[in-house]
């Protein structure tokens, strides 16, 4: 069928990467391999992330003069050549869905959003006219998807019914990250030499942007934590890159030159190299949603240490594909590091059931085929 996609935060064409990027693509490639077509219905960004009223006001009304002009343009096709379904990823308080259910009013077909929030707090705050709209698009919505249970406990407030609430496991294309595990001693010896590392040595991998906020708050915790190790020695690889630079290089300072090599910033078709190359990918996650730089890792068979932190359990089980420690507890942290550092068979284990989780729970496979249940079943009723 076609179907009609909108991002309000970021389109899947903005030129910043990102998880949000990253995610409105996978959407996208899922529902094409369930055999939809999907059309990118606007590249208009709502986003607003000041709390200016006057702002939120003048996006309101672009958004809306947005949705008229697609109403026009759809009404001038024919029916069999409309949309049968509009898809919004990523609606919330400081970036809600102006266009959305006004087309699918006008054209009288379903309304599905996935990674929808509503913030009660925000209800009489600087967010309220965004808020609110947030919480009318999403009451609107037949059909509600969640990536993880504090998605859904989030929108408790509205009164949904069950039945129009669906749970989608996050999920990616596995197929980069096993084939580069399958090369996995090249790729180790071709960073050891670009990196100027030891291979003896078991290599740490962080993998995050670097901008204020929840991302520079995990570096500083993973400085911290880092700093307590010092036995056995270790390597830490640092990929990514931003306006934080500065001060993720100070937070990393106190582990010295010889243990820290920073990648820079790396296209998503190099990221598995790293991943397959690592020995085990640490990461405390604050605030973190799920991580999808967790999940790449895990695709490419490596265990995993991060923070329990809001979806973060929902990818890494802990115990069986990595460990999960006590939030922004540096201590905690650093000695789950230690024993899978020091425990080189329990490290393998846990990177095999990762591996192998990823491949059966979290694929773009079983994304797609669960997408496309869904929705057609949406569009029947």
């Amino acid at each position: 069928m076609n179907i009609a996609f909108y991002a309000p935060m970021k389109p899947p064409t903005h030129k910043a990467p990102s998880g949000d990027r990253r995610v409105a693509r996978l959407l996208n490639r899922a529902l094409e391999g369930a055999g939809h077509e999907v059309e990118l219905a606007s590249r208009f960004r709502a986003y607003e992330g000041e709390g200016d009223r006057r702002r939120q006001m003048a996006l309101k009304s672009s958004g809306l003069r947005a949705a008229r002009r697609l109403i026009a343009k759809y009404k001038t096709r024919k029916p069999a050549e409309r949309p049968r379904l509009w898809f919004t990823y990523h609606l919330y308080h400081r970036a809600p869905d102006w266009i959305g259910p006004e087309v699918a009013e006008a054209l009288g077909i379903p309304y599905v959003v996935a990674e929808a929030s509503f913030a009660r707090k925000q209800t009489h705050g600087p967010y309220a006219l965004n808020n609110e709209a947030a919480a009318r698009a999403i009451g609107r919505a037949a059909a509600v998807i969640s990536f993880t249970p504090e998605d859904e406990a989030g929108l408790a407030p509205l009164g949904l019914v069950p039945s129009r609430l669906h749970r989608l496991p996050p999920f990616l294309d596995p197929a980069p990250y096993q084939t580069a595990r399958e090369a996995r001693r090249d790729h180790r010896a071709r960073l050891a030499a670009s990196l100027d590392l030891d291979p003896a040595q078991p290599w740490l991998l962080a993998v995050g942007m670097m901008r204020p906020g929840d991302k520079l708050a995990s570096y500083r915790l993973l400085g911290r934590a880092l700093e307590l190790i010092g036995r056995p020695r270790f390597a830490l690889i640092v990929v990514g890159d931003g306006e934080a630079r500065g001060a993720v290089e100070q937070a990393l300072a106190p582990l010295g030159l010889e243990r820290v090599r920073y990648a820079g910033m790396r296209a998503e078709d190099e990221l598995p190299d790293f991943y397959a190359a690592a020995d085990l990918m640490v990461w405390p996650a604050v605030n973190e949603a799920y991580g999808m730089a967790l999940l790449e890792a895990q695709a490419a068979g490596l265990a995993v240490v991060a923070g329990r932190e809001r979806g973060v359990p929902e990818i890494i089980v802990d115990g069986v594909t990595g460990c999960l420690v006590e939030p922004r507890n540096p201590m905690s942290f650093a000695e789950a590091v230690v024993g899978l550092l020091e425990d080189p068979a329990r490290r393998a284990a846990f990177g095999q059931a990762a591996y192998d989780r990823v491949a059966t729970r979290h694929s773009l496979k079983a994304a797609s085929a669960a997408l496309d249940t869904l929705l057609r079943s949406v569009v029947s009723a």
